[in-house]
């Protein structure tokens, strides 16, 4: 159980990306069907209000940290801190401006290489996932349990039913079913809360996708890494290729090793 100091901040992000979560269902009716696809990305005005907001919250819980966000090339441009705040205005840009509810907003507070705390609200979905460096990782403020050996193995991923690499991956992995779901961060927590063992990428992915639900995955017993199965860096550059989010961090390396063998059979063929 988390006290202190904390306990205090970590109540403080939740408040935040709720307070976001529901700004952006206030604005939602003036901006669906808007936005333009952008280098594999959605962009929408909406993700700069919702970064403006997020931002000045977060000046509010601590004005001297650094915000490092998806919507500020400025902020990506310099070193690290050493201490600072990783958010996602939206992610799953494309589900909000649709008008599907697979979408979160999201704040990691990062120390060093790794994020310590962090908040993700889906706010029509009524869901807030929060997670503490080895104090837990909780569902609307219920704790997220690690869990035993499962005979189910559920790859979860962006579409009804599975498309390209996750084809390849369900079939490499023998993967008993499949799960649709919204944004990459949201697809993690589905690990964590238990709606699904599995989820693959092979695509470009980024810091602000990942710091916050890898922290809640991780403190609710899985793993997440590279698509190589090495350690997400949180260092350097802010994108990376691929990943790998499982709820048994022991499966990893032959995940990894799995898919990579798939990956050259699948091109050897092509």
């Amino acid at each position: 159980m988390l006290v202190g100091r904390m306990s205090v901040e970590l109540a403080q992000l939740q408040a935040v990306v709720e307070e976001v979560g529901a700004a952006l269902l206030r604005w939602r009716a003036e901006v669906l069907g808007t936005g333009t696809w952008s280098g594999g990305q959605m962009k929408a005005e909406v993700d700069a209000r919702a970064h403006e907001l997020t931002s000045e919250l977060l000046a509010g819980v601590d004005p001297n940290l650094p915000v490092v966000s998806e919507e500020s090339l400025d902020s990506q441009s310099h070193e690290r801190p050493a201490r600072y705040f990783l958010i996602d205005p939206i992610d799953g840009t494309a589900s909000y401006v649709n008008g599907f509810d697979g979408f979160v907003t999201q704040v990691a507070l990062m120390e060093g290489a790794r994020p310590v705390l962090s908040a993700i609200c889906a706010p029509a979905l009524g869901e807030t996932f929060c997670a503490a460096l080895g104090g837990g990782a909780t569902l609307n403020g219920a704790p997220l349990v690690p869990s035993g050996p499962r005979d189910e193995l559920r790859l979860i991923d962006n579409y009804p039913e599975a498309r390209g690499f996750a084809v390849l991956a369900s079939e490499a992995l023998g993967c008993t079913g499949y799960v649709e779901s919204g944004s990459i961060s949201l697809k993690i927590c589905r690990l964590a809360d238990r709606s699904a063992e599995l989820f693959v990428k092979d695509v470009a992915v980024r810091d602000w996708d990942l710091a916050a639900p890898d922290l809640v995955l991780r403190e609710a017993g899985g793993a997440l890494t590279r698509l190589d199965g090495s350690t997400v860096p949180y260092a350097g550059s802010y994108q990376h290729v691929g990943l790998i989010a499982t709820y048994d961090p022991s499966q990893i390396a032959s995940i990894a090793k799995a898919l990579s063998r798939a990956a050259a059979e699948s091109a050897a063929g092509a």
